[in-house]
């Protein structure tokens, strides 16, 4: 026995709960097995950095769920779960870590068989990081008369509409990723090595702000320059900061594993007039974006208004230019689920929260100048207040 993970309330997370088993009665699934980590914290309220080994939530039609993993990591469930029942929590024996004689998996069959789900219909996140192919076929092999059917994405989209509480850790993380950014503009400049300037992102990250803390980022900082932002997905070295190139910074603010990404773009020295002219047209159509969301409307909405008025300006943007965020572990903050682009008729609805992710790669560098925004009763709300704008310093 313990007291309740102290991110939420017991209500909170059996409201969570009751609107899986919701989903699953729909997929005909009589129990789901998650190992997506923000899904298990989700589910549970288990936070520790053990997803480098087999783990996952157990969920079925009745009962708390159970959390099952590395048995040294069932000290970190019991101080962070949110379940009363000693038998919510199960370990392995250490014997099954990384060993190519026996498989985790093989535990996990016993576990579901206890529970009745020999001959089940049971969910697994096939497609995620944390899910190996080794694992699904071990745990198929011990349980051969239960069905397994994808249920990738299931608890993923129960969280798409977020509580109260939950859109007061993301403002909080919004609070920590604006000091980031400022802190950015207040320390770099020419000659500067990179990696002495992520020292600094981190050191602002992790201090957090408003006398709130900063957890770790789902993702690393992204901050290239030069020919190197001409790419999305670069990090950093040691290289010293140029005059004449353009440096985007892709971070996050994070509060109790809730993210807040934003981007903004520096430019050190006179900006030319292609930068400006990508600025001018980023911003027009943002706030053509913008304008559509709301709720009633679907996701391709904002992406079809932002890549319109980005085509009338003369530039375009391959790829989808924003998608859902919340509750996040390494390597992705957003949720893989809404996406804005075309085709997507996902309806927004208040509470919804998104990076509205609007980034262009140029010949010679990139623009970033993205917004987390949160889907309100009669619009939206952008949570950071981090100038919108390409910033440009001597």
């Amino acid at each position: 026995m313990h007291d309740p993970a102290p991110n939420f309330t017991t209500g909170e997370y059996l409201t969570r709960i009751e609107k899986t088993r919701k989903a699953m009665d729909a997929a005909g699934l009589d129990a789901i097995f998650v190992t997506d980590p923000s899904n298990m914290s989700w589910l549970s309220g288990y936070d520790g950095w053990s997803f480098y080994v087999h783990q996952g939530v157990l969920l079925t039609q009745q009962g708390e769920p159970v959390w099952w993993g590395r048995a040294m990591d069932a000290v970190g469930a019991g101080l962070t779960v949110f379940m009363e029942h000693a038998d919510s929590i199960c370990g392995y024996d250490d014997t099954f870590v990384q060993n190519p004689e026996k498989h985790p998996m093989q535990e996990l069959a016993k576990l579901m068989a206890a529970h009745g789900l020999e001959g089940a219909h049971i969910g697994v996140e096939l497609d995620n990081y944390y899910y190996t192919a080794a694992a699904h076929m071990s745990l198929t092999n011990a349980l051969p008369s239960a069905k397994f059917s994808d249920a990738t994405g299931l608890v993923n989209w129960q969280r798409a509409v977020k509580s109260a509480q939950e859109i007061e850790y993301m403002r909080r993380a919004a609070r920590i990723v604006e000091t980031m950014h400022a802190r950015i503009l207040d320390v770099a400049e020419v000659g500067m090595r990179k990696n002495d300037l992520v020292a600094e992102i981190y050191s602002t990250a992790i201090r957090g702000a408003d006398g709130h803390w900063g957890d770790y980022p789902a993702i690393v900082p992204m901050a290239p320059s030069g020919m190197d932002a001409t790419a999305p997905h670069l990090t950093w070295d040691d290289k010293p900061m140029k005059t004449g190139e353009a440096t985007f910074f892709e971070i996050a603010g994070a509060h109790k594993r809730y993210q807040c990404p934003q981007s903004r773009t520096l430019f050190l020295g006179a900006a030319p007039q292609k930068y400006l002219d990508a600025e001018a047209a980023v911003l027009d159509a943002m706030e053509a974006g913008l304008e559509h969301a709301k709720p009633g409307n679907q996701a391709q909405d904002i992406a079809n208004a932002f890549n319109k008025t980005l085509n009338d300006a003369g530039f375009e943007k391959e790829g989808r230019c924003g998608y859902a965020i919340g509750i996040s572990y390494p390597p992705d903050w957003g949720e893989r689920t809404i996406s804005f682009r075309r085709g997507d008729t996902t309806i927004l609805e208040p509470g919804m929260t998104f990076h509205f992710m609007p980034a262009l790669w140029l010949d010679d560098g990139g623009l970033e100048i993205t917004e987390p925004i949160l889907i309100t009763e009669t619009g939206h709300e952008c949570l950071c207040t981090t100038p919108r704008k390409l910033s440009v310093k001597a």
